[in-house]
C-alpha cells in the first residue's frame, strides 16, 4: 500500500507516463463471428445462444465472412498492411463466461498490422494545436465473452448473448503520453468505427471498450518500467481519469520506494481510483496454440481491392471536402466532420440551397439541438433536407426575418407534410416589404421623436437602432429590417 504522502507537482513532472491502449470494437454484423446466432444488444438473456454458442461437444465453429471485411476495413482506413496467411488460435483460460474454456483469437497473424490513427491535440480555448500520429502495432480478430451478472445476494448470473459477438481488438504502441492523448485517440476510433458503419461505437452500452497499459519513467529514460492494464473503461473521460489515477499512483509508489507489480486493475469512477484485480498473466499462461477446427484464412488481393472500392470516405478526406468545396470554416469543418450522418444531412441541404454557412449554422445549432432530445432521437428527425433548405431560402429572400425563421423551424418539427412557405404565410410571419406601408409607419415614427431625428442629423448616428426598433413595435414584427433600415436612412438624410 502505497503511503499517505503528498507530492508537490514538480515531483511529478520528473516522470513520464507510457501508454499503450487496447481497444475492442464490437462488429455490425448480423451474426456472430463462429456461429449464426444473432448479434443483438438488449435481447432478452439468454436467447441468442445455440449449441455453438454453449459449446456443446461436436459443434464446430465457421467463420462471419463480414467480420473479416469489417476488419479490413478497418486496417485500411488505418494504413495498415493486411495479413493475407490467417490462423486462429485457443488463447486458454477458464471464467464462468467463457462457455468453451478458451476465447478463439489471432495470436501469431493478427489480419492487421502497422498503420497509424492521426489525433489532434487541443490547447485551452479548444482549438486544435498539434497533429500527430498514434501508431498501432496491430489490429485483430476474435471472439466475444459472455456477461457474468453479480447480485446483492452474493450469486452470479451468466447471459451468454454477447459470447461470440465479433470483435476487433486495436492495440497501439506504447507511443502514448498523456491522458489528453488517449482521450483523443479514443475519440478518433470510435468517429472511425461509424464512419466505416462497422461499429456503433456506443461506449456505455459495451460495444466500444477500451483497456490502458501503463508504465512511467524518469523523463530522458529509455526502458520501459513495470506495465499495469486497467481493464473495461466504458467512457473517454474514465479513460482519461484512469490515465491520470493510475500515473499518481505508480510516480506516489516510486517515490515512497513502494514494489510496482505487474498486474491487472479496475477503475472505480466515484472515486478516479484504480484497484488490484489479480496479477497479470504473460503470454504463456494463456497456452495459445492454433485451433484445429477452423481452417486458415486466406486473404486474397481481389478482396481486399473490392473492399477498398467499397470503402466511404473518411473523416480527413470529409474535412478537406466541406473547408474547400464549401468553404466552411475550420471551426464549421471540424464540428459537422464528427458525425457521418450530421456530413450526409449538411451535403443534402445544399442540394436545395447555395448558402453553404447558413446550412452548417442551422446543422450545429437548432437541429443539433433537437437531436440531442432522447424523444427526437428515437423517433426519425422530421425535417427532411428539403424543408430546411427551403426555409434558408426563405431567410435569404427575406421573405422571413432570422427571428421567426426559428418559429418556423419549430413548426417543420411539428408539420412534416408542409413547407417553410406554407408555414411561414399561414402563420402570419412573412416579412411585411410593402413600401409604402413601412413609408408611412416611418413617417410616424420619426414625427414622434424630432428631438432624436434633429440629434441624428448633428451626428449621433447610433440613434438609427431606436428609429429601427419602434418601426418594427409599429409592425408587429412583421417589417423587413433591412427595408426599414434604408426607408429611414432616405427620410433622415432629407
Amino acid at each position: 500500500m502505497v503511503a499517505a504522502v503528498s507530492f508537490p507537482p514538480e515531483v511529478f513532472a520528473n516522470y513520464e507516463a507510457v501508454i499503450g491502449l487496447e481497444v475492442h470494437c464490437q462488429l455490425l454484423t448480423n451474426a456472430k463471428i463462429f456461429a449464426a446466432d444473432a448479434n443483438s444488444f438488449g435481447s432478452e438473456p439468454n436467447t441468442n445462444v445455440s449449441v455453438i454458442t454453449l459449446a456443446h461437444p461436436g459443434t464446430l465453429p465457421k467463420l462471419n465472412r463480414k467480420a473479416v471485411e469489417y476488419a479490413i476495413r478497418m486496417g485500411l482506413a488505418c494504413g495498415c498492411d493486411i495479413t493475407r496467411y490467417n490462423v486462429f488460435a485457443r488463447k486458454n483460460y477458464f471464467y464462468p463466461d467463457l462457455p468453451k474454456g478458451y476465447q478463439l483469437s489471432q495470436d501469431k497473424t493478427p489480419i492487421c498490422v502497422g498503420g497509424s490513427i492521426r489525433v489532434k491535440l487541443k490547447d485551452s480555448d479548444g482549438k486544435p494545436t498539434i497533429e500527430y500520429d498514434v501508431q498501432v502495432h496491430h489490429i485483430h480478430l476474435e471472439e466475444d465473452a459472455g456477461k457474468s451478472i453479480h447480485d446483492e445476494g452474493n450469486f452470479t448470473n451468466l447471459d451468454y448473448n454477447r459470447a461470440g459477438t465479433p470483435l476487433i481488438e486495436m492495440v497501439t504502441e506504447p507511443c502514448i503520453r498523456s491522458a489528453e492523448e488517449a482521450g483523443q485517440y479514443l475519440t478518433e476510433v470510435r468517429k472511425l468505427v461509424r464512419y466505416l458503419d462497422i461499429c456503433d461505437g456506443n461506449m456505455e452500452e459495451g460495444s466500444l471498450r477500451c483497456d490502458v497499459n501503463l508504465s512511467i519513467r524518469l523523463k530522458g529514460e529509455t526502458h520501459l518500467g513495470t506495465k499495469v492494464e486497467v481493464k473495461n473503461l466504458n467512457s473517454i473521460r474514465n479513460v482519461q481519469r484512469a490515465v491520470e489515477g493510475e500515473f499518481k499512483r505508480q510516480v506516489e509508489a516510486m517515490e515512497t520506494g513502494e514494489p510496482i507489480t505487474q498486474q491487472t486493475r479496475t477503475f472505480d469512477a466515484a472515486t478516479g481510483i484504480t484497484y488490484a484485480m489479480r496479477e497479470k498473466e504473460t503470454m504463456n499462461d494463456y497456452r495459445y496454440f492454433p485451433d484445429p477446427d477452423l481452417a486458415p484464412l486466406v486473404v486474397s488481393e481481389e478482396w481486399i481491392a473490392d473492399v477498398r472500392a467499397n470503402m466511404p470516405a473518411l473523416p480527413a478526406e470529409v474535412y478537406q471536402k466541406l473547408t474547400t468545396h464549401y468553404g466552411l470554416p475550420d471551426y464549421d469543418a471540424t464540428q459537422l466532420s464528427d458525425a457521418r450522418e450530421m456530413v450526409d444531412f449538411f451535403e443534402a441541404v445544399c442540394q436545395h440551397t447555395p448558402n453553404h454557412k447558413a446550412v452548417s449554422n442551422w446543422l450545429m445549432g437548432p437541429v443539433r439541438a433537437q437531436l440531442n432530445d432522447k424523444t427526437v432521437r428515437e423517433r426519425r428527425f422530421p425535417v427532411s433536407a428539403e424543408r430546411l433548405g427551403g426555409l434558408i431560402t426563405l431567410i435569404d429572400s427575406g421573405t422571413i426575418s432570422q427571428t421567426a425563421a426559428q418559429t418556423v423551424f419549430g413548426l417543420l418539427m411539428n408539420h412534416p407534410n408542409q413547407t417553410a412557405a406554407d408555414l411561414a404565410k399561414a402563420n402570419g410571419l412573412e416579412q411585411n416589404r410593402n413600401t409604402d406601408a413601412l413609408q408611412t409607419l416611418v413617417s410616424e415614427v420619426l414625427s414622434a421623436w424630432p428631438d432624436k431625428v434633429e440629434q441624428y442629423r448633428k451626428g449621433k448616428k447610433n440613434l438609427l437602432g431606436l428609429f429601427v426598433g419602434e418601426v418594427m413595435k409599429k409592425s408587429k414584427g412583421s417589417a423587413d429590417p433591412k427595408l426599414v433600415n434604408q426607408l429611414i436612412v432616405n427620410e433622415l438624410l432629407k
